[in-house]
């Protein structure tokens, strides 16, 4: 816990995005892992609620948004780049995004109007939205993309990030995914794996996925794996401390074939699980297993 008296800085969350991306599931889900949620606290208050002593004790996770009193996004920037002078804050910037036919989706279920949008259509009020706030998406620490996500598997992601971790090293996310869905949104490195064995085409492992034993070892067995995954591990061990002097607070590794269910889904386990060894914080996520597996 933190407190005043703690020599530790008081951790502080700002969650911001795009309307209808999850805001206030982000919030909720913060408060239930610790934190003393706030949503649309006006910019005016933000500064002096910080500088009083008996503030809070729990970390804060902060709410704002198009809709809070006295919104700007020069304001917005201004106050993160004062508050981030404050040794005794460690305040990082959360910012939501989702895909557009997903937002007209969300806010065509609810009957409501775009807060940014006035008597526009949905999708011109999302179109300004997302121009507005891209300066702001810009400088966050966390990007999470919510499109494909379920309130549960977006709470989870949350819990993994934040939930009793005060950590300074990078928060690393893996997810296999299937090409034939699209690449993932948010991911930061993409390695295709398609070259690799496929269990597709054996009768007897096409109804299982990567995490069953046969297909991991049916995989291993290309003559190209052993090399693929010691290159894959070496350069990562290069790359992962420059991303971390670089400042980044998070990285997002996606590992891909066909169908999303055997070869992708054997990598992601396996490379989580290297990374595990090395002392690193990981969270993995099989973004297509549940679905076909045609071709994977």
């Amino acid at each position: 816990m933190v407190s005043r008296d703690s020599p530790s800085p008081r951790r502080v969350l700002l969650v911001t995005g795009l309307s209808g991306a999850g805001r206030t599931t982000a919030l909720h889900g913060l408060e239930d892992f610790g934190f003393e949620a706030i949503d649309n606290l006006p910019l005016s208050f933000l500064r002096r609620l910080f500088d009083l002593p008996e503030s809070f004790t729990r970390p804060l996770a902060v709410g704002i948004d198009v809709r809070t009193r006295d919104f700007n996004v020069e304001n917005v920037l201004e106050e993160i780049e004062s508050l981030s002078t404050h040794k005794d804050l460690d305040l990082q910037l959360i910012f939501l995004d989702c895909d557009d036919e997903v937002l007209v989706r969300r806010y065509e279920e609810t009957r409501r109007r775009h807060p940014a949008g006035g008597e526009r259509p949905v999708l011109d009020g999302i179109a300004y939205e997302r121009q507005l706030l891209a300066p702001i998406r810009e400088r966050a620490n966390f990007v999470f993309n919510t499109t494909k996500l379920s309130p549960w598997e977006f709470r989870q992601l949350l819990k993994e990030a934040f939930a009793g971790e005060e950590a300074a090293e990078t928060l690393l996310f893996i997810t296999s995914f299937a090409y034939a869905n699209g690449l993932p949104r948010e991911a930061d490195l993409v390695f295709d794996v398609r070259f690799l064995n496929n269990p597709h085409y054996v009768a007897a492992l096409r109804p299982l996925n990567g995490r069953d034993k046969e297909v991991g070892e049916y995989v291993s067995a290309d003559p190209g794996f052993d090399s693929f995954f010691d290159s894959l591990t070496q350069m990562l061990g290069l790359l992962l401390p420059r991303f971390e002097e670089e400042g980044k607070s998070y990285l997002t590794i996606a590992i891909g074939c066909t169908g999303g269910r055997h070869r992708s889904v054997f990598i992601a386990e396996k490379l989580r699980d290297w990374l595990a060894e090395q002392g690193r914080r990981v969270s993995l996520r099989h973004r297509d297993l549940g679905g076909p597996s045609e071709g994977s």
